[in-house]
């Protein structure tokens, strides 16, 4: 069994900045890739950014320039900064990460999210 766990989320006003953090534990060999994918109320989940073990990041377009992944491969993090806030950033926000397990066979694996609204 493999856990993410995500922190961070909150409330904040348009403009204003929020960072996320997210770590994997448990039955992992190796960690490939992390990332972040978020769901609108009422819309499906789509893509917030990516970061693989290579370190290539990949992004939405709405996202790009205004937030930032990166990842802390020792300790199996990947952290979320966001900045310019809007109010349709507002979303739960889900931790992914695409991992080798211990038996040396893939999973894709989903944290329970955590909820950004912005608003004023």
């Amino acid at each position: 069994q493999v856990q993410l766990v995500e922190s961070g989320g909150g409330w904040v006003q348009p403009g204003g900045s929020l960072g996320l953090s997210c770590t994997a534990s448990g039955n992992i060999f190796n960690v490939i890739a992390m990332g972040w994918y978020r769901q609108p109320p009422g819309k499906q989940r789509e893509l917030v950014a990516t970061f693989t073990s290579i370190g290539e990041t990949n992004y939405a377009d709405s996202m790009k320039g205004r937030f930032t992944i990166s990842r802390d491969s020792a300790k199996k993090t990947v952290h979320l900064q966001m900045t310019s806030l809007k109010p349709e950033d507002t979303a739960v926000y889900y931790c992914n990460a695409k991992i080798t397990t211990l038996a040396l066979t893939r999973d894709y694996c989903w944290g329970q999210g955590t909820q950004v609204t912005v608003s004023s």
